[in-house]
């Protein structure tokens, strides 16, 4: 590590040990992570450490979400965990056309921290450095309007930035419709910029080869040209992350 980032590590971790925290446990990886996120600024980023650390011990207090806890988003089938992309990253599957508006929306919430714990989990089997990254590969082939869900999409995504900050490698959008391009407009407001820059929607055969050889032929399905099958979430075995 280099010694201006050490230092802003040292700063950082100082910052949120006089708000009350502990930073033992958690390694420098995770802290450049926040510091990252924060364009480096020790104060905003000792700011959402003790938010996400709040927000953890409050939401996942047994440490992980069981899935007893998210049967019925688990039932739909519609997150698969297909292993390692050519640069090491778990590659994520969403087939969005198996998504509907949740009534539960507290069950949603602990299925979205359910299925990223467990991305991260099967590429770090289970003990995190704290960098950890992983692709996400969302197909809107046959999508109607019923499957589309603006708040389950935004509150993914402020998951993702608030709680998991600097953790998404690349997302591949597939199949996008004539009739989701305004909806993915006005999702994309409520989507920062760090994010949006690794957000690519596929569009042309050269996009989709490009997507082929960053994922790999081994781990992508035969649909999207690879040489795999499709693996359920459920039906992949990682340890718990513990965070």
């Amino acid at each position: 590590m280099e010694d201006s980032n050490a230092n802003a590590v040292t700063l950082l971790r100082n910052s949120i040990e006089k708000s009350g925290f502990s930073t033992q446990d958690y390694s420098d990886a995770t802290m450049m992570r926040f510091l990252i996120a924060r364009s480096m600024e020790v104060s905003k980023a000792a700011k959402m450490f003790v938010q996400w650390k709040k927000w953890r011990d409050a939401t996942v207090p047994k440490g992980y979400i069981a899935e007893s806890e998210v049967e019925d988003e688990l039932k739909a089938k519609k997150i698969f965990l297909q292993g390692m992309s050519i640069k090491q990253l778990p590659v994520m599957i969403v087939i969005a056309n198996r998504h509907f508006h949740s009534k539960d929306q507290l069950q949603f919430k602990k299925f979205v921290v359910h299925l990223l714990d467990k991305v991260i989990a099967s590429g770090c089997k289970g003990k995190e450095i704290g960098n950890e990254k992983w692709i996400a590969i969302v197909d809107l082939q046959q999508i109607s309007y019923k499957n589309v869900d603006p708040r389950g999409l935004i509150t993914a995504f402020q998951f993702l930035q608030n709680y998991y900050p600097e953790r998404l490698g690349k997302c591949f959008i597939l199949n996008m419709p004539w009739f989701f391009v305004s909806i993915w407009r006005m999702v994309s407001r409520f989507v920062d910029t760090a994010t949006l820059k690794n957000i690519l929607i596929v569009s042309n055969e050269e996009e989709k080869r490009n997507m082929i050889e960053e994922v790999g032929e081994d781990v992508l399905p035969i649909e999207y040209g690879g040489k795999a099958k499709f693996f359920a979430l459920q039906d992949v075995v990682v340890p718990h992350l513990h965070v």
